[in-house]
């Protein structure tokens, strides 16, 4: 028993932000963002425009590429850090909007790590046999917690909703489905990356605050690491990985984690110039586009990898 991707789909909002818009708000410039960062314009939700509005459009489309009815899902799992309220869960929102109610619905907070931490309960919730078909959606509105005068994080992030249709299927050993998933954290290092709010410390939402250089660092380590878990879990090389679908961070981490593992660059799906850092969208939304385009076919064998606020990390190989 595997649990099988079977659609995917992604929303994003209307409004494109280029680093020289955004240049115009704060002191930045294109060249400035784009030498350190590889980001050359980003998606920011406008009124009407919310988690669940955009994770819901983006199941939607999973749920078209898969030849499903909402009504066959017995279970959502949706990854977000901006949820629409503090309860009740996004996922109780898009169960309704989508109209599939009945079945099991909740919310994971893992920040840029979530849709993995999402992926993985599913799986193990579809082998166990606790559902047959699910969405597992990673949707945020990160620009609704940035500081919009402070440089160093504002330029870094966007908004968007990716999501897959996984269903759980019999399966030969070589077929498809996720094959291995490995997950860590490690809470001393919280005070790197978070939001300087929250309902029971401030009553406010908060702002984003990170440290940059040592998030870089952690993140390079933590993310070859567990890819590397996840290889020998499975007995595959690096070698063997028809695709990296990694978390759209920064292109210098993408690019550096590929070094440590010898993994050729054109082997790395990147969209992070086209989209930012969208946290728990970014993977599944990177995952749709390359699916879309055509470079991710049926068969491949694709490793999604990613490291978040928490600090949170995790990887899973899985074959389409």
């Amino acid at each position: 028993m595997r649990s099988v991707i079977r659609g995917t789909g992604s929303a994003l909002p209307e409004r494109c932000v280029s680093n020289a818009e955004l240049a115009q708000m704060v002191d930045t410039s294109d060249e400035w963002i784009v030498e350190r960062t590889g980001i050359r314009q980003r998606y920011i939700a406008g009124e009407g425009e919310t988690t669940s509005t955009l994770a819901t459009a983006a199941a939607r489309a999973a749920l078209a590429a898969a030849g499903m009815d909402a009504s066959e899902i017995d279970l959502i799992v949706l990854a977000t850090a901006t949820p629409d309220h503090t309860f009740p869960a996004t996922a109780t929102q898009v169960q309704a909007a989508l109209g599939c109610g009945g079945g099991i619905a909740f919310d994971v907070q893992a920040v840029c790590s979530g849709f993995l931490y999402a992926l993985t309960t599913t799986d193990a919730m579809l082998r166990t046999g606790m559902a047959k078909k699910a969405l597992v959606i990673g949707a945020e509105t990160f620009s609704r917690i940035l500081d919009w005068e402070d440089r160093t994080t504002c330029v870094l992030f966007g908004d968007g909703a990716g999501a897959v249709v996984v269903e759980a299927q019999d399966v030969a050993a070589d077929g498809p489905g996720i094959i291995s998933s490995r997950l860590h954290a490690e809470g001393a290092h919280c005070d790197m990356l978070f939001v300087d709010g929250g309902p029971s410390t401030t009553g406010t939402v908060g702002k984003l605050r990170m440290k940059g250089r040592e998030v870089f660092r952690h993140a390079v380590v933590n993310l070859a690491d567990v890819l590397k878990e996840v290889l020998e879990d499975t007995g595959f090389k690096s070698t063997d990985i028809d695709w990296v679908v990694p978390h759209q961070a920064n292109a210098r981490i993408l690019d550096a984690t590929a070094r440590k593992l010898d993994l050729p660059p054109e082997k790395v799906v990147v969209t992070v110039d086209q989209h930012a850092n969208t946290s728990a969208a970014s993977v599944p939304l990177a995952l749709d586009v390359a699916v879309r385009d055509g470079r991710i076919k049926p068969g491949d064998l694709v490793m999604f990898e990613a490291m978040g606020g928490g600090f949170t990390w995790g990887a899973s190989l899985v074959r389409m």
